[in-house]
């Protein structure tokens, strides 16, 4: 230390035989023995320890020149530490953007810089927040510009997503615009970095800003580490939230289809009007399914539905009748309850559908067909989209 504090020391005693306070370029070599401090890893304390000591050697001690050289090594401290934060969250950034679309250039060598042991399953929670769209890349995107692809992502391995091994990180990324957590990501996210720590460890862990969502991935084998990431993103938001869970899969490219299956998983809750604000792409592989084939999809629900574009009031109310009543595993009462209506315009729903369609749901195999329907219907936002 005495090496870096030499020139505040002769600051010291130039004062204290002239009187005259240090001037800018000796400020400056101050704030730049603060930064050297800091790079080489002295805590602040030693280093304003270790300037008071010199000036115990100087007398009279000048106190407002100590005063001045002070506030400089501090400030070229706090300023060598910002840059350096700066540097660490952009590469953080850099580094979750490439785990994340399946960029696997230096991806082991960066991820034990961030504490991450590439060898595991993983298992990638994405949380949005109330009233922000779901933009989480193309697997995303993929629902609504093409089914198919969507179902590709949420069920299949992501093509050339690597063969690299790994991680036994938990991560989560906090969203970089829309929504509640536009303003604040960086805030949240590192709160429940933070909470995620104190229990999981810091090798466990990994939080950074992506995509308008925050993201955990954890490893398979901690699958604690989901349900305490739900319950921090409960306490963080306002109701509304949701959070999508995908399934467990290996390596970098098992990070990119979870992640992906995940942010699928919100979107097909947001199309089929789905409460719960837990979603595991485990329980929503029928859809990707239903939407592999879509021109037989589409042909389904024209063939079984399109009759209610007949009924007054149009299809919608009957529609919401049918996925109460399935739902309610056909209890009409529970049904009714579910839509604020009598058990009595439920029973005259129903008449009104299978007369207009041919389909009852009281019929097991006719009510397969029309349940398949209602959710090929949800799935392609029919019927405010006419299909072709």
């Amino acid at each position: 230390m005495d090496e870096l504090l030499g020139g505040h020391l002769r600051v010291l005693r130039e004062a204290a035989a002239t009187g005259r306070p240090p001037g800018r370029a000796e400020l400056d070599d101050c704030r730049a023995a603060g930064a050297l401090a800091a790079e080489r890893g002295a805590s602040v304390r030693a280093l304003v320890e270790a300037a008071l000591a010199m000036a115990e050697s100087v007398t009279p001690t000048p106190l407002p020149a100590l005063r001045r050289t002070v506030s400089a090594l501090m400030e070229g401290y706090e300023n060598a530490q910002r840059s350096a934060l700066r540097q660490e969250e952009a590469a953080r950034r850099e580094f979750v953007d490439d785990l994340l679309q399946g960029r696997a250039d230096r991806l082991a060598e960066r991820a034990e810089h961030f504490g991450l042991r590439l060898a595991e399953t993983y298992v990638v929670a994405v949380a949005r927040p109330a009233g922000a769209a779901t933009t989480a890349t193309t697997a995303t995107t993929a629902v609504a510009a093409g089914a198919v692809a969507a179902a590709g992502a949420v069920e299949g391995a992501v093509e050339g997503a690597g063969a690299a091994t790994a991680a036994t990180a938990a991560t989560a990324v906090a969203p970089g615009g829309g929504g509640e957590l536009a303003g604040e990501a960086a805030g949240t996210a590192r709160r429940i970095e933070d909470a995620l720590v104190a229990r999981f460890g810091s090798h466990n862990v990994l939080v950074a800003v992506r995509d308008g969502m925050l993201v955990c991935v954890a490893p398979g084998s901690l699958t604690v580490a989901n349900g305490e990431f739900t319950h921090h993103v409960r306490q963080a938001f306002a109701p509304g939230w949701r959070v999508g869970l995908g399934r467990a899969h290996r390596g970098p490219g098992g990070v990119v289809t979870s992640y992906r299956e995940g942010a699928n998983a919100i979107e097909l809750g947001d199309r089929l009007g789905l409460r719960a604000p837990v979603l595991k792409a485990a329980d929503l592989l029928v859809f990707p399914v239903l939407l592999r084939d879509r021109a037989a999809i589409e042909d389904l629900v024209t063939s079984v539905l399109s009759p209610l574009l007949e009924a007054r009031g149009g299809p919608e109310p009957l529609l919401a009748t049918l996925e109460a009543v399935f739902a309610s595993q056909g209890n009409q009462t529970a049904a009714a309850r579910r839509l604020g209506v009598s058990t009595r315009a439920v029973t005259y729903r129903l008449e009104r559908i299978r007369r207009l369609t041919g389909f009852s749901p009281d019929d097991a195999t006719q009510r397969f067909t029309l349940e398949t329907a209602v959710l090929g219907a949800r799935l392609l936002d029919w019927p405010a989209h006419p299909l072709r």
